[in-house]
Parts: C-alpha cells; structure tokens; sequence
C-alpha cells in the first residue's frame, strides 16, 4: 500500500515526535508498504524517509521545483517527483496514495490533510485519512469536526473515513 504521510520540515519541541515518526516510518519499510512524503531531508520530514530507507521500504518524494533549486530535497530517496508548484505536489501526492496520515506538523501539513479530509467527505477519494493525534495534538481539530456535526454543517456520514489515531498500534487497526 501506498501510505501518504503529511508531516513537518521540522523536528519540533516535543523529543517524543522524533521516535515517533521513526517507529512510524520502520512499520512503513518493515510491512512492505511504500511512503509517500513531501520529498525534504529536513525534520521530521527527513527522519520518516531516512526510518522507511533503513527498514527496506520504497520512499516516493514529491518536491516542487523551488524547493530543489533551494537544495532542501533528501537525495537518497528510492523516487523523486519534481513538481511545478505546491498545489500540483498536492494533487500529485493524493494521487500516489491509497491511504493518508498527517503526523503533528505546521499549517503546510493542516492545508493537505484538510484537503484529503474533504475529498473523502464527499465520497470523491475511498482511503482512510488518519489524523495521528500524539499527545493529543490534533485534539482541537477532532472537537472542531463534533461541534461542525453538532451545529448541521456536517454529519457523522459524511465524516465517514475520517480517523484519530492515539498511536501505531490504532493506525495498524484502521489500515487493516
């Protein structure tokens, strides 16, 4: 399976994100799924495809050309896609992917995973789109989907597809 993963260029303060997305990225190389990132050697970013690399796993990056030309690509990578801009990384990104997962990261990885989340709500993208809620990071965007729900902006059906996941072991269950 093709796991799409949104994440940071950056580590973070939180030392627990590092083992984290390792643990993540070993279980990505070691089950003989194929990661799908957005293609830097920085943060944490870097750390998912060096973890996926050293467990055997195929990493695809997806990089716009600016990025490149700024050197910020991981030149190990198994692939690497070179895109004209940020929004055909997206798509292209989306496309490569039969599942999706937004580690904790910046309003770069928000932007992309609200876009999975949207096409799965309208039925026009079937995979699972996981939130990894570490330490309860995306905890205020879960209340916010309840209280869209709530209000009748959105429904439970229509968040079908949709997932929080506290840890490896509850991403493993969904991608079952």
């Amino acid at each position: 399976m093709n796991i799409t993963v949104y994440l940071g260029a950056s580590e973070g303060n939180d030392p627990c994100l590092r083992k984290r997305v390792e643990e993540l990225g070993a279980w990505i190389g070691n089950s003989g799924h194929a990661l799908i990132y957005g293609g830097s050697k920085s943060g944490l970013m870097g750390i998912i495809a060096d973890s996926t690399l050293k467990a055997g796993g195929e990493v695809t990056g997806v990089e716009p050309k600016f990025f490149i030309e700024n050197e910020f690509q991981h030149d190990g990578l198994t692939k690497l896609i070179v895109t004209r801009d940020m929004t055909e990384r997206k798509n292209k990104m989306i496309a490569l992917g039969e599942a999706f997962i937004a580690f904790p990261g910046g309003t770069g990885t928000l932007e992309e995973i609200a876009e999975v989340m949207s096409k799965v709500s309208l039925k026009q993208l079937d995979a699972p789109c996981i939130l990894y809620n570490l330490n309860g990071y995306y905890d205020d965007l879960k209340a916010l989907l309840n209280h869209m729900i709530e209000k009748g902006m959105s429904s439970k059906e229509r968040q079908e597809g949709i997932y929080f996941a506290e840890n490896l072991d509850e991403i493993k269950r969904i991608l079952k």
